[in-house]
């Protein structure tokens, strides 16, 4: 028996030539195509070919020529058979049977898609025949061209059309209403179209057959601005993505795919020639269609509108999603500016203009840090808490291990930033029993890595900032202050002119002290000390004053730290070149030092 040959196209269609083979093969991307040593024949140079766009291999040495199912059965014995069930099983497709029930189903399925095609053409042709204002102001102000019309095959349902009488002429009402485009109205017993006054866009399984429909209407009088088909034996919302049928096809030369609201976006993108655009059906974004996009791209951009609505979407999606992210399956969110989406945005910036906005995308990873972190009360230690809980959460959800071990440190580095000084000794001078343990760089774990500053800077940008901001104190505490032991020779000239303004009698607020600086060349640095501060966010002015002076304790005792690791790190750079046991010894002591500091 012979499979359906749909079936075996959409097989094809789902999968990559160089997915399959890439897993016995090592593949090196070599412009459109693929290259890698002949499983055919004993060669040092490759001359075996794999071309995605075109659906085949093609081995130079052996003549061997063929598509993923010959692959199977010339590299690894099996029938056919037993390739198209292991390959539709890889494609997440239901393995044919051959049974009654398949049978009977794929005899739906041509009749299905047979009504579907001609009502598709009907209404296009309908579309361009139509004198109908309503219909005419729509298409206009859309900027909808007969080139777009054409190529997405748009069409028009007028309001009493009559083409369930001509269907009726070749089907039976059965097949016809398992097609979804038409109701019973009870109440008059008649057919009614479900698509009536409404512009139909079509929508296409990955093969190009169509198998549903969206339709917009042009009157703002009706309810439902935009309705799709309802859900059929071979149409499931979630499955499924408008325009996935042409985008797939450009992934042999693109890696990013963007994901958009709706029908219009995309061919409003298509027509200023961005051609890797997809959209999901009006409802919540499923993990069947991310994983629809992964097959032929390995970065799906996810395009939303920058208002309320369109960052809680975002939110719920991401949270969604993020369990599928692994290596080489990427996600990232575009929002645009309040009141635009796609279309409106391309139209008022053109193709360069979105294209350089898109590079404003943020990762899964930063968008849920993002929108956890502004709804934190940083100095609250249960706000905080149960953002660590929600993102340890997330985290655990991902099924990928590796990305879920690196997704979790992500996450607690960044949390780290909010506590830097909470339990050190706990976490990171824990001593294992008789080992003896160099002090690790406690700070550069914690404290910001900011371009062209050294790590003891930004530890002093530090320190300084929770001065400035607690001036009141510190006033009273001056002998602190100049026992402060700082490294660059700025820090150490503005310790000594901070010292001589606030030993004055004058009381000094944050905004009359940088007066006092204003016009020095101290200027720069106080804005380098509130930029680059790793401890601005969890500093809260109505602590006490013993809170800040023990805070300012761990500071200073973290910046003698580095003196002590600093002079270790010399000392290990001068055994290495000279071993003596004057050297060791003081080596040995300053480890000392340090586990007990």
């Amino acid at each position: 028996m012979k499979y359906p040959k749909e079936y075996i196209e959409e097989i094809k269609t789902r999968l990559k030539v160089s997915t399959v083979v890439g897993r016995s093969i090592n593949l090196k991307k070599r412009g459109k195509e693929f290259v890698g040593l002949s499983p055919f024949k004993n060669e040092k140079t490759p001359s075996f070919t794999v071309n995605d766009q075109k659906g085949f291999y093609h081995c130079f040495s052996s003549g061997e020529h063929g598509n993923i199912f010959d692959f199977l059965m010339k590299t690894q014995n099996f029938k056919f058979g037993e390739a198209v069930r292991k390959l539709a099983s890889e494609a997440g497709m239901p393995i044919y049977k051959f049974t009654k029930f398949d049978e009977e189903k794929d005899k739906k399925w041509k009749i299905y898609s047979k009504i579907l095609e001609s009502y598709k053409l009907y209404y296009n042709k309908e579309l361009k025949n139509q004198n109908n204002k309503e219909l005419t102001s729509y298409l206009n102000k859309r900027g909808l061209s007969e080139k777009q019309i054409e190529d997405f095959k748009i069409g028009f349902v007028p309001n009493n059309p009559n083409f369930f009488g001509l269907l009726r002429k070749e089907y039976s009402e059965d097949e016809i209403m398992l097609s979804g485009l038409f109701y019973l109205d009870e109440k008059n017993n008649k057919y009614v179209e479900r698509f009536r006054d409404r512009i139909l866009f079509p929508i296409n399984g990955l093969s190009g057959s169509t198998i549903a429909f969206g339709g917009r209407a042009i009157s703002e009088k009706k309810l439902a601005k935009y309705i799709n088909s309802p859900e059929t034996l071979f149409f499931k919302k979630g499955n499924f993505l408008f325009n996935l049928d042409k985008a797939r096809q450009l992934s042999f030369s693109k890696d990013e795919m963007f994901l958009v609201e709706g029908y219009m976006d995309v061919i409003s993108l298509n027509k200023f020639g961005i051609k890797n655009v997809v959209a999901n059906l009006g409802t919540a974004l499923t993990e069947n269609q991310i994983q629809s996009i992964w097959r032929f791209y390995s970065h799906v951009i996810i395009c939303f509108d920058g208002d309320t609505g369109g960052v809680g979407a975002a939110v719920r999606a991401a949270e969604r999603l993020i369990s599928l992210t692994k290596p080489n399956q990427n996600i990232s969110f575009l929002f645009l500016p309040n009141n635009d989406d796609p279309d409106t945005f391309i139209h008022k910036n053109g193709k360069e203009g979105f294209i350089s906005y898109s590079e404003k995308k943020i990762s899964i990873y930063d968008f849920i840090w993002n929108y956890h972190f502004k709804n934190t009360r940083t100095n609250e230690p249960q706000s905080v808490a149960e953002l660590e809980k929600n993102l340890k959460n997330l985290s655990n959800k991902i099924l990928d291990e590796t990305t879920k071990k690196y997704t979790l440190e992500f996450f607690l580095k960044k949390l780290s930033f909010l506590t830097p000084f909470s339990n050190e000794k706990r976490n990171y001078f824990k001593k294992q029993s008789g080992a003896q343990h160099q002090p690790l760089d406690l700070t550069k774990k914690i404290f910001l890595k900011k371009k062209n500053y050294e790590t003891f800077e930004i530890k002093e940008f530090s320190i300084f900032h929770l001065i400035i901001n607690h001036l009141h104190i510190f006033q009273k505490k001056i002998e602190l202050l100049s026992e402060l032991n700082l490294y660059s020779q700025t820090s150490k000239d503005f310790l000594n002119a901070l010292i001589e303004k606030i030993s004055s009698k004058e009381i000094f607020d944050n905004e009359s002290f940088k007066e006092k600086f204003k016009g020095t060349k101290y200027i720069e640095f106080i804005n380098n000390i509130n930029q680059m501060s790793a401890v601005k966010y969890i500093i809260k002015k109505t602590q006490d004053e013993n809170q800040i002076l023990s805070l300012y304790d761990e500071m200073a005792n973290d910046l003698s730290k580095f003196e002590i690791s600093n002079k270790i790190k010399i000392l290990e750079n001068k055994l290495i070149k000279d071993m003596n046991d004057k050297t060791y010894k003081e080596l040995i002591d300053l480890k000392k030092l340090a586990n007990n500091s």
